[in-house]
């Protein structure tokens, strides 16, 4: 305590001395004096008092004056820094400071309630003509199928399904081609366990069609694969939905979903789904089921179209997990002359996470 106390005298004196003789400081140094004399508890008024004999070489800010209040900077002192940075509003600014990380850029603002709405029905518009846009293509389906019966997503690989999906006029079939590398001999729809179909514009139509009646609300700004687009929550009535959730392929419910969607904001286009079920009935085996849908680019006969990109799906039956996640490559024009390959070897497409649109 006797040290602090020196400390605090001494710094007094060298106070006491320099408060005669104006003094030259840059922003950076004032700065650093300030938060010295806020760790000593040096008292408001003898502060302010002391500041007012500094001449200031560059400018100071408003932000510099509530960063310092935030840090416990006396009201007195706060009042003479705001004479300051008018005086000092023609200087230059000064350089940043390597030893603090610059502000964050202010937040950007929402649009409003009419640009809001205008945004979803532009991109209702693009989503209810998507499939008729699209051109007629074979792609490949690779779907990793995971589970866990710990409950604790410590996934285990069950199995790599290969599929030749093919999309002609506005309709998607699926001829399986593989299971883990070897020739399949039984059909896609055929096949145990959770499967996945309809990525090619049913989910989206759905959600934007009117007679669904879709409760839409902005949520955010965020950046997606390089894009800024808004995210929208929504929300889909049980009574309106056509989403259905099978077990075993014995029993099946239609439970009402919610989730995000995420549209460009330049080109209303949807680049992200995601679907959450909302209260599956308690006797159904399944209790929480979600699904994400990604979009991206994708050239067919050297054209670009936006196309279904990633999928994954998750669904638990008691402490049972299960998880799969779906690619799509390879596009082309469909054609009797088109094949499709594929390497079981080859890695996944990684899930990239939003970030915030600065």
């Amino acid at each position: 305590m006797a040290g602090v106390l020196c400390r605090s005298a001494a710094a007094f004196l060298v106070i006491g001395l320099l408060a005669a003789a104006q003094m030259k400081m840059t922003v950076g140094q004032l700065k650093s004096m300030l938060r010295s004399s806020i760790q000593l508890n040096h008292p408001d008024k003898q502060v302010a008092d002391y500041v007012k004999n500094i001449r200031l070489t560059e400018r100071l800010t408003e932000r510099d004056i509530q960063e310092l209040l935030a840090e416990g900077l006396g009201p007195r002192t706060a009042e003479t820094l705001k004479a300051i940075a008018a005086a000092t509003h023609s200087l230059p600014k000064p350089p940043a400071d390597p030893a603090r990380p610059a502000a964050p850029p202010p937040p950007m603002p929402p649009p409003s309630a009419e640009q809001q709405k205008k945004i979803i029905e532009e991109a209702r518009e693009l989503a209810l003509s998507y499939t008729r846009r699209l051109p007629d293509f074979i792609c490949l389906q690779v779907t990793r199928r995971y589970y866990d019966p710990s409950g604790l997503e410590q996934y285990v690989l069950s199995d790599t399904i290969a599929n030749r999906l093919s999309y002609f006029e506005q309709k998607e079939d699926y001829k399986l081609i593989s299971i883990n590398g070897q020739m399949a001999n039984t059909s896609y729809d055929r096949l145990g366990g959770a499967t996945s179909t309809g990525e090619f514009g049913t989910m989206m139509r759905e959600i934007f069609l009117p007679e669904t009646e879709t409760e839409f609300w902005w949520e955010r700004w965020a950046r997606l694969r390089g894009k800024i687009v808004h995210v929208y929550g929504y929300r889909v009535r049980q009574s309106k939905s056509k989403w259905r959730v099978s077990w075993q392929r014995e029993l099946e419910v239609v439970p009402g979903y919610k989730g995000l969607i995420y549209i460009d904001r330049d080109v209303p286009m949807v680049y992200r789904i995601t679907l959450e079920a909302e209260d599956m009935p308690a006797s159904f085996p399944i209790q929480e089921a979600r699904s994400m849908l990604d979009y991206d680019f994708s050239e067919i006969a050297d054209k670009p179209f936006l196309l279904p990109l990633r999928a994954e799906v998750r669904m638990r039956e008691g402490r049972f997990l299960v998880k799969n996640q779906v690619e799509f490559r390879n596009y082309r024009k469909f054609g009797a002359e088109a094949t499709i390959t594929f390497d079981v070897n080859a890695e996944p497409l990684p899930e990239e996470a939003e970030k915030p649109p600065q």
